[in-house]
């Protein structure tokens, strides 16, 4: 019998309290697994993201799904999930502010602090945009600014092999590079290929380095940072999620460090580890320097 259409796995999720039993299974399985909160009546969400992967896989319902990933290897199916559940919305240099400040303002306080070689992280970086902006953002500091820093190093972790293994590539089609890239931008930093992909340049790549990383878990192989963008991924975590997340963040944080939040996003609400700083077109967020940080993070 072959597998039943998306819409019939959704009219079936949302009208049968056996489905309703396995979405909300899903939910506990989803918020275990990476810490996404679905809540109540999202089951158009799950269908509309895993319908082609259940059809790909002769899955029939989402209890059928449930159990394939808890059987003896299930890993491989586990991960094709969470990047389907996972949101990969991303774009260069998103709402700009993060960027101009950490270029206008951050760079400058830690070269002044002799932070001679700054390390960022970007969290949850999908297939790259966000770390090669802030790479291009150090690029362009550093040459306004020869000799003040010696370089910057940036860590970008996402929970998605498939993501991570797009944005090590750092090739991008032409939808991808008309996202939030200036024509400058681009053919400064992209050399444009052969099979129209552009490719971006080593001296952008080579300061990024990618690593999977779930923000559940622990941070201690990353060491610590002096600046963390966490941007657009909060919201989509528990409260309970949030403050452990923020308190990890906060201890990950070398003295005098950083944190940039999206723009819906608060660190003061879940955590006391933060100090707000108002800038001109924005918020963002420094570690308190009285903080005790001695816990393993």
């Amino acid at each position: 019998m072959p597998p039943r259409s998306t819409a019939e796995n959704s009219r079936d999720l949302s009208g049968s309290s056996l489905a309703m039993s396995d979405y909300q299974a899903f939910c506990s399985y989803l918020e275990q697994a990476c810490g996404i909160v679905l809540g109540d009546n999202k089951q158009y969400l799950v269908m509309s993201r895993l319908g082609r992967l259940m059809s790909e896989e002769g899955i029939d319902s989402l209890g059928d799904l449930l159990r394939r990933l808890q059987a003896p290897g299930g890993k491989p199916l586990h991960e094709r999930v969470i990047n389907a559940m996972t949101t990969n919305e991303t774009f260069w240099f998103r709402d700009s502010f993060p960027f101009d400040i950490l270029r206008e303002e951050i760079l400058e306080d830690l070269a002044q602090r002799r932070v001679r070689r700054p390390r960022i992280w970007s969290a949850a970086c999908s297939t790259g945009q966000e770390p090669y902006s802030i790479s291009m953002t150090v690029q362009e500091y550093l040459a306004a600014h020869p000799g003040r820093l010696n370089d910057v190093e940036i860590t970008a972790t996402d929970i998605s092999p498939a993501v991570l293994a797009e944005a090590k590539r750092a090739c991008y089609n032409e939808m991808a590079v008309s996202r939030g890239l200036s024509e400058e931008r681009r053919m400064r930093f992209f050399e444009r290929q052969e099979n129209g992909c552009w490719q971006l340049r080593p001296e952008i790549c080579r300061r990024v380095s990618f690593s999977m990383a779930n923000l559940l878990q622990s941070y201690a192989r990353l060491g610590r940072f002096d600046v963390i963008f966490c941007r657009n991924v909060l919201i989509y975590f528990s409260t309970e999620a949030k403050r452990d997340i923020l308190a990890r963040m906060a201890r990950s944080l070398n003295p005098g460090g950083y944190l940039l939040l999206g723009s819906s996003e608060s660190a003061t609400q879940y955590s006391e580890a933060f100090e707000v700083i108002k800038a001109r077109r924005g918020t963002l967020y420094r570690v308190k320097p009285d903080l005790q940080r001695r816990a393993a993070v």
